[in-house]
């Protein structure tokens, strides 16, 4: 069957598309194609979006963490990194020099509990990485905040998934020392692809626009005092970045609005339990997290679905733990039974900007119609298998 619902849409109102154009045949009439006035102008207005002093955009969410690390200085030391999360996260300690130090799950959030970071911390310990997963920022924040003062370690917080969420009024993103995010196409928002850097240290902010260009001092000289990369971001991102962050607040808006239909939906629907917010946080549904009941194969679930509803699940936040990945496996002592049950056992319900409140509910009907085949195709096999062994 063709599909009806997608996993997730990128959307461009007509006008914006429109707009984006004009900026672009602007940057090639001109010539100016990188860190130009649309890249200075995306870092203010994201700084302002989120509070916080200073951002500073970059080619992409892997690399704005991997920057602020080597900022930090985690060569030779470990990093707590949850195991929930996409490979970049690690990727980057490993890249950036540092040893990646997996912490368990907390089920409640998918984030990381205050808890479970003091029972891996080690005196080779540099500093911790919060996840907010799906658009969830853990209550626990402030508490992680001050823990790693006390210690005197750097909080950094991945918020690839955070655009526009938040905690008790504060933004994702300016809980800890500095903050990543992505701009992949499958964000809340995009620039085709893209990442940014937020902080309130001037020192950190520096240094990580050396970085990004070459290690070079200054842009406009081939003087060369860090070992960087080219992590620039380009104009033509820059303006699309801009053209959706402008729209940041109405997509938010959309994606909580069709959370509220799969809220109110799903409470009469057996076999599945949406995973709840908890109090004061403010999420912008990048993810629509469901857990499945005992026995229900992930698998078959999507493949109904799909096959016969033409609904596409959302990818999972995420399907297996980073500890259970074969490239960490130098990395991988130690038990994280949370992780792993949540990752094997929760679904990502389609949201997009642009979503009709019909749509969720037919996704909400889908998923009673697909579970209820599971069911009565769970209970055929029982019963013939006890028709089996009579025999």
């Amino acid at each position: 069957m063709a599909l009806r619902i997608p996993p997730a849409k990128v959307f461009f109102p007509e006008e914006d598309r429109k707009a984006i154009l004009g900026h672009i045949d602007e940057a090639l009439a001109t010539g100016q194609l990188t860190l130009g006035r649309h890249v200075r102008a995306f870092e203010e207005e994201f700084a302002a979006a989120t509070g916080s002093s200073h951002a500073v955009a970059v080619n992409s969410g892997t690399s704005s963490i991997e920057i602020a690390l080597r900022v930090f200085g985690v060569e030779g030391r470990d990093v707590l990194v949850p195991t929930n999360t996409f490979f970049a996260t690690p990727a980057a300690v490993v890249h950036a020099g540092g040893r990646p130090r997996f912490v368990d799950a907390d089920p409640s959030t998918f984030s990381v509990s205050l808890e479970a970071l003091k029972r891996r911390l080690t005196p080779e310990t540099a500093g911790v990485i919060v996840v907010h997963i799906a658009g969830i920022v853990t209550p626990e924040m402030y508490a992680i905040r001050d823990f790693c003062k006390a210690r005197g370690l750097f909080l950094f917080e991945d918020a690839a998934h955070a655009q526009g969420c938040g905690f008790g009024g504060r933004a994702a993103g300016t809980f800890g020392d500095a903050a990543s995010f992505s701009f992949y196409p499958t964000k809340v928002m995009t620039s085709a692809e893209g990442g940014m850097i937020v902080t309130n240290d001037e020192r950190l902010r520096d240094e990580a626009v050396v970085y990004r260009d070459q290690g070079k001092a200054d842009f406009h000289t081939n003087a060369h005092t860090r070992m960087g990369y080219n992590w620039r971001m380009s104009e033509p991102h820059a303006i699309i970045g801009r053209s959706q962050l402008a729209r940041l607040e109405d997509f938010v808006a959309a994606r909580q609005r069709v959370a509220r239909v799969y809220d109110e939906g799903l409470r009469g629907v057996e076999g599945i339990t949406p995973l709840l917010l908890p109090e004061g946080c403010r999420s912008n549904y990048y993810k629509y997290i469901a857990l499945l009941g005992p026995g229900i194969d992930r698998k078959a679930l999507k493949q109904v679905l799909r096959e016969e509803y033409g609904v596409g699940l959302s990818g999972e936040v995420y399907e297996q733990p980073c500890h259970l990945q074969p490239v960490f496996a130098p990395y991988a002592a130690g038990a994280f039974p949370e992780a792993e049950d949540i990752c094997a056992r929760h679904v990502c319900l389609p949201v997009y900007a642009n979503m009709t409140d019909e749509e969720a509910r037919y996704v909400v009907s889908s998923l009673a119609g697909a579970l209820g085949r599971l069911s009565e195709g769970a209970e055929v096999k029982k019963a013939a298998l006890r028709e089996r062994s009579r025999v």
